[in-house]
């Protein structure tokens, strides 16, 4: 076997698909179906069950993913052993984020990363299934770090350091009654109708469990993924939103108020999977973040 047959499939499987894993790796989708067909006839056995519609690991190929993802960490470690002594970091780093990270600047934070390890690539990838689908990349090997909100208990397979948190406030158009308020009381909404992220993303976790512990109602009328269209739907008398104090900008066709009498913190992580060692790459990204938000606070 050979490192970039390994490296192949472990693509193809991550990716559940030949065309992105060529994209991925750089390479025509002939000579990614060439290495797999190669790897199989190596290993005498099937590895991939390929269909029209997706791509399934055989048990074979089951046994042979921890395997190839862990020989392909050791030649990754061995490479960053050899580049520290004869010139830094570098490889590609594949970061996951969130639309929004509140007080975190990740233009800044991404600039000031490639500033100290210009020889390192970074892939970046918005997840459109919020925190959820950023940590089933990280726990399958298709990221290496990831930018979550995970209210409440930790999840199994992933180390989550936390960053910082931020006030949800309730964003109303500017005729709406309550408008005219600086403050109100979490127990005052239990009539209105409310734009929200689906079920699983952070921010809806926390709205979700202000209104159970208030006892209330929390009614929601449409679900959105990104945080900056929150305050246009806002705007169109959709409903009202819980929306992070940090993306708030001043809008005389909208008003802001503060919540009280509910824990309304939205709280923003770094995570990495257990499961596997971080490399060079991902150590030194995790202390540019500790040192980008230790600057900010």
């Amino acid at each position: 076997m050979e490192l970039r047959q390994l490296e192949c499939f472990v693509a193809v499987v991550e990716e559940s698909s030949f065309t992105r894993a060529a994209a991925r790796l750089h390479i025509v989708q002939s000579a990614v179906s060439a290495t797999i067909a190669a790897l199989e006839r190596e290993l005498e056995a099937p590895l991939l069950l390929r269909t029209t519609r997706q791509i399934t690991l055989t048990d074979a190929g089951l046994q042979l993913l921890p395997k190839a993802r862990a020989t392909l960490e050791a030649a990754r470690d061995a490479r960053e052993a050899v580049h520290q002594v004869t010139g830094g970091i570098r490889g590609t780093l594949r970061i996951g984020t969130m639309s929004s990270l509140g007080l975190i600047d990740l233009p800044t934070l991404l600039g000031q990363f490639h500033h100290e390890h210009p020889a390192v690539s970074i892939q970046l990838a918005i997840v459109g299934t919020g925190s959820p689908g950023l940590l089933a990349a990280l726990t399958e090997g298709r990221l290496d770090l990831a930018f979550v909100s995970i209210p409440g208990h930790q999840p199994a397979g992933v180390r989550v350091r936390d960053l910082t948190s931020v006030p949800l406030d309730l964003v109303v158009p500017s005729d709406h009654p309550l408008a005219k308020r600086s403050e109100v009381a979490i127990a005052e909404l239990a009539e209105e109708s409310f734009i929200d992220f689906p079920l699983g993303y952070g921010n809806r976790t926390v709205t979700d469990r202000a209104f159970d512990a208030a006892g209330l109602a929390h009614h929601v009328t449409i679900e959105i993924t990104d945080i900056t269209a929150g305050t246009d739907f806002v705007r169109h008398r959709f409903g009202v939103a819980l929306l992070p104090r940090a993306v708030l900008l001043p809008d005389e066709d909208l008003a802001v108020l503060r919540i009280t009498g509910a824990d309304l913190d939205w709280p923003i992580s770094l995570a990495t999977a257990t499961g596997r060692t971080p490399g060079a790459a991902a150590r030194a990204f995790e202390e540019c973040v500790e040192r980008h938000v230790a600057s900010n606070r």
